[in-house]
C-alpha cells in the first residue's frame, strides 16, 4: 500500500491558518453550562456551516491549488467546509461522499460550487476512490493544513478563557484533536480529552499500537465519527499524551436530549460526543471544563427519532 507523505503542521502552517479563518469567521461563543462545575460550551455547531470543519477547510484552500482541482472526502461536514470555501475562493474543488452519508449534510454540500461525487457504502470506501482521483488531496484529518484550521479554535480559546482547562472534543480521524493538542502544548495548563464513538475507534487502536491497524466500524448515530485512517496518517502521533475515551449511542442520544432540555440546543450524534462523555462520568477534569459542540448538521427524522428513543 502506498503511503502518502504528510507532515505535520509547523508554526507558519499554524500562523497561515490563524490569518485565513479569523479573516472570515467570528469566534464561536462560550456559554455558562450545568454539564459540571463550571463547564463551559463552545458552540460550533454555530458556524455557518454547522460544523467546525470548516475552520481546516478555509485553511486548506487558503491559496487555492494551481496543480489541478482540490479533491476530498467527507462523511458531510468536511465537504460542506470545502463547499463554504470553494465559494470564497473559486477553487474547483471535487468531493466524494458515499451513499449512505447523512441526507441533510449531503443537500446541503449539493448547493455550494462543488464537484459531488457518491461512491462506496461507507467512509472507508469513499475516502479511497477519492485518492485515487486526479487533483490535490485534502484529507478532512490528515493534512497539515486542515489540522492547523482546526488548531485556531484554541487561538480563540485563548482570549476567551483564562486559567487550567480541560477541553473535550469529539475523535473521528483526530484532525481537531491533533490541532487542539498541538495548541495546548504551546498554551500550557491545557488536559485533552478525545472521544470517540464506541463503534468506531481507529485513532484510540492505533495510539495504542504504535501504527495505523484497521478496525471494526459500526453503524452509528455519531456518523462524523465513523471510519478506518488512512494509512501512515499524523494524527495519532500528534494527539499522544490525550485521554481518549469512548460512547455509546444511547449515551450520545441522552446527549442530545439534555442540550434540548438545557440548553435549546440542537447538535448532531457526531457533535454532541464531547457532552455524552461528560454526562457519562468519563471525563475527569483538571482545570475548567469546556466542551466542545462541535456540529448540528441532522435531518427532523433522525433528530426526532434520537430524542425519543
Amino acid at each position: 500500500m502506498t503511503v502518502r507523505p504528510v507532515r505535520p503542521p509547523d508554526q507558519d502552517d499554524l500562523d497561515r491558518a490563524w490569518r485565513a479563518v479569523s479573516a472570515v469567521l467570528a469566534p464561536t461563543p462560550l456559554v455558562d453550562s450545568e454539564l459540571a462545575p463550571g463547564a463551559l460550551l463552545k458552540l460550533e455547531s454555530l458556524q455557518p456551516t454547522g460544523s467546525f470543519k470548516v475552520r481546516g477547510a478555509l485553511a486548506a484552500l487558503a491559496e487555492p491549488p494551481d496543480d489541478g482541482p482540490a479533491v476530498t472526502a467527507s462523511a458531510g461536514n468536511h465537504g460542506l467546509g470545502m463547499g463554504f470555501a470553494a465559494a470564497r475562493t473559486g477553487a474547483d474543488v471535487t468531493v466524494v461522499v458515499s451513499t449512505r452519508a447523512s441526507r441533510a449534510k449531503v443537500e446541503k454540500i449539493g448547493a455550494f460550487p462543488v464537484r459531488l461525487v457518491r461512491h462506496g457504502t461507507g467512509y472507508d470506501e469513499a475516502e479511497a476512490h477519492a485518492m485515487g482521483l486526479p487533483g490535490r488531496y485534502v484529507s478532512p484529518y490528515n493534512d497539515p493544513a486542515v489540522i492547523a484550521g482546526q488548531a485556531t479554535l484554541g487561538r480563540e480559546l485563548d482570549a476567551q478563557v483564562e486559567g487550567p482547562l480541560t477541553v473535550v472534543a469529539p475523535v473521528g480521524g483526530g484532525g481537531l484533536l491533533a490541532g487542539l493538542s498541538l495548541w495546548a502544548r504551546r498554551r500550557g495548563g491545557v488536559r485533552m480529552v478525545g472521544v470517540e464513538s464506541a463503534r468506531s475507534r481507529a485513532v484510540s487502536a492505533a495510539v495504542a499500537a504504535g501504527r495505523i491497524v484497521e478496525v471494526p466500524v459500526g453503524a452509528t448515530i455519531a456518523d462524523g465519527l465513523s471510519g478506518n485512517l488512512e494509512a501512515g496518517s499524523v494524527t495519532p502521533g500528534l494527539v499522544r499524551g490525550a485521554a481518549l475515551v469512548t460512547v455509546t449511542d444511547a449515551e450520545i442520544r441522552a446527549a442530545l436530549r439534555w442540550l434540548f432540555r438545557a440548553h435549546g440546543l440542537v447538535a448532531e450524534g457526531s457533535g454532541a460526543a464531547g457532552v455524552a462523555a461528560v454526562l457519562a462520568g468519563k471525563v475527569e477534569a483538571a482545570g475548567r471544563p469546556v466542551v466542545l459542540l462541535t456540529g448540528r448538521n441532522i435531518t427532523e427524522a433522525e433528530y426526532a427519532l434520537a430524542l425519543g428513543d
